[in-house]
C-alpha cells in the first residue's frame, strides 16, 4: 500500500508492505509462455502469480522428498554390508580417549 505523506512542504511517498519477509521475483517469459500460464492458472481458478507460487512450492517439496529418499537408500545399502566392528563400549572409550588428547 502506498501512502503520500507531507513533510516540510515536500510530498514523500511511503510504501507499507503487508508481509515483512516477502520478496519479489521477476521472471521473463515469452508471450506464448505467459499465455499458457494464464490459461492454466485460469482453469485452476487462481491468478498466474498464485499458480507459480504453488508450482514452486510443489517442486521444492518434491525435490526435498527425492533427496531424502536418496539418503535413505544409501543408508539401507550400507546396512546390508557386514563390516568388522568392535564392542560398542570399547569404541566409545577409544573415542573419548581421543577427545582428551
Amino acid at each position: 500500500m502506498a501512502l503520500a505523506v507531507r513533510r516540510n512542504s515536500a510530498l514523500i511517498w511511503c510504501v507499507r508492505y503487508t508481509h515483512s519477509m516477502s520478496k519479489r521475483l521477476q521472471v521473463i517469459l515469452s508471450d506464448e509462455e505467459y499465455e499458457e500460464l494464464r490459461l492454466v492458472s485460469s482453469s485452476a481458478g487462481v491468478t498466474v502469480s498464485e499458480w507459480v507460487r504453488q508450482a514452486l512450492r510443489k517442486t521444492r517439496r518434491d525435490r526435498s522428498l527425492l533427496e531424502a529418499d536418496g539418503k535413505i537408500d544409501a543408508v539401507r545399502a550400507a546396512a546390508k554390508h557386514e563390516f568388522p566392528t568392535g564392542d560398542i563400549d570399547t569404541m566409545l572409550n577409544e573415542i573419548e580417549t581421543g577427545y582428551l588428547r
